[in-house]
């Protein structure tokens, strides 16, 4: 009964995210990984061993504006998405609760830790794990359907819901973002990301006019995924 109540509760969230505007869905069984979450109190994510990641696609046209630095309507085209996907996490979270069970909606963009760029989870990993994509070159979840043009918002429940598992997939032999990156942060692997150069990078371009927002677009804009 739980197995057949996990798959019936994934569809119907499913749905609630699509009918939303989200572009991606999954489900990934965060238990192993919840000790990496920056959380105060740490209780706060006690019990809730499923994320749910939703995504929502950045216009592609919109991205091709971006040159050699954000474009202004990029940047006002990044909040509207980001906004979008809170809208859409709280209404699935207000679904979630109202079924009798607790749900945790984390915002696409909130830092906890600038030095090191975290949010209070990895939607990254969550979505990975959700199998919603496979970390790229840049470090950016990469969806094969998408490339990396897809902003991402996750919540943590303790509904019982199917788990998806991750893609295989990977880069290969693409190296289009080492080649654009005007900080020369990006490496062959992801784990070799110079997460210093790329931040002082989004920090001058949010004190340009008509940014305002820790952003880039450069490395999104050369992912087309695969």
């Amino acid at each position: 009964m739980r197995a057949k109540n996990s798959l019936s509760n994934y569809r119907k969230l499913k749905a609630l995210a699509g009918a939303g505007g989200a572009s991606v869905f999954g489900v990934a069984d965060i238990s192993k990984i919840k000790d990496t979450f920056c959380f105060e109190p740490k209780s706060a994510c006690d019990g809730l061993d499923r994320g749910v990641s939703i995504g929502v696609r950045l216009s592609r046209r919109v991205a091709e504006t971006v040159t050699d630095q954000p474009s202004r309507i990029y940047a006002f085209h990044y909040k509207r998405v980001n906004s979008l996907l809170d809208e859409l996490a709280l209404k699935i979270s207000n679904h979630i609760q109202d079924r009798g069970y607790s749900a945790l909606p984390v915002p696409a963009s909130l830092i906890e830790d600038w030095d090191r760029m975290r949010g209070a989870v990895s939607h990254k990993k969550i979505g990975y794990l959700a199998g919603n994509g496979y970390i790229g070159r840049s470090s950016l979840l990469v969806s094969p359907k998408f490339g990396a043009s897809v902003r991402y918002a996750t919540i943590l429940t303790d509904m019982p819901l199917k788990a998806d598992k991750p893609v295989k997939a990977g880069c290969g032999t693409c190296a289009a973002c080492i080649a654009l990156c005007p900080a020369k942060a990006i490496r062959k692997d992801p784990k070799d990301l110079d997460v210093a150069a790329c931040r002082e990078l989004l920090k001058a371009f949010a004190n340009r006019p008509g940014i305002g927002h820790s952003i880039c677009g450069i490395c999104v804009k050369a992912c087309k995924g695969k």
